[in-house]
């Protein structure tokens, strides 16, 4: 049933609480933003050492996305770009958005042993995403 969320209500002030919500709410999907079958891709792509070369393999695999994980992901990226906008009062840099995000957008489909290199690689790549947004995401 359609549940009607009232953004008013006190306990929603604390802005922990909304970004916990939406993290969660990502961690649950079946799969994530980045689907497993891209995974690896982005993981060898956030990899390449020139820069260009980088860049448009990282678009092009953004691009390659199915359409709701494309379009969602425009719209989480725009939003967290400004909330990076306001890092002096939120002390939330691209670095610090991407070790929040990383591992939840991105997600090999099992949890192995290299998981701690991954999680490298993984903000890596929200943060290109981040640093790069009207390049992946034209408008």
């Amino acid at each position: 049933p359609d549940e009607q969320l009232d953004l008013d209500d006190g306990r929603w002030e604390d802005i922990h609480v909304v970004t916990g919500a939406l993290k969660l709410f990502l961690r649950e999907l079946p799969e994530p933003l980045v689907p497993f079958s891209h995974f690896d891709k982005f993981i060898a792509a956030i990899k390449i050492q020139d820069p260009a070369m980088r860049g448009r393999c990282i678009r092009d695999l953004v691009l390659s996305l199915p359409s709701a994980h494309h379009d969602t992901m425009k719209v989480l990226f725009r939003h967290l770009c400004r909330v990076i906008e306001h890092k002096e009062e939120n002390r939330m840099s691209v670095q610090s958005v991407a070790i929040v995000f990383g591992p939840t957008l991105l997600r090999p489909a099992s949890e192995e042993s290299n998981m701690a290199m991954h999680m490298v690689f993984q903000n890596q790549v929200v943060e290109h995403i981040l640093n790069h947004y009207s390049y992946i995401f034209p408008d």
